[in-house]
């Protein structure tokens, strides 16, 4: 499966938690497969996602195709508005 989305099951921000519910909607209704990656399971998890990020501050929901970063919530969404998003996820 060459598409991870870094997310989390443990946050108290609502923006999160919608962005990822979103996200996860979205790539569902274009039927891309997905593996999902939980940060909250441990520091190592979340610290490697902000590496290959490159953004130490980096906060799910955050889109990779296997370790080959795509983008965060705002740049998926601007995918999804220009109808870009298998372009975004660098998919065939």
């Amino acid at each position: 499966m060459a598409i991870k989305l870094y997310y989390t099951t443990v946050t108290a921000s609502r923006t999160v938690k919608s962005q990822q519910a979103e996200v996860m909607r979205i790539l569902d209704s274009k039927s891309i497969q997905y593996e999902l990656v939980d940060i909250s399971v441990g520091g190592q998890i979340r610290d490697e996602m902000r590496q290959k990020a490159d953004n130490p501050t980096a906060v799910p929901p955050q889109l990779f195709n296997e370790d080959q970063y795509c983008g965060d919530y705002e740049m998926f969404s601007k995918a999804v508005e220009a109808e870009t998003v298998e372009q975004f996820l660098k998919l065939p």
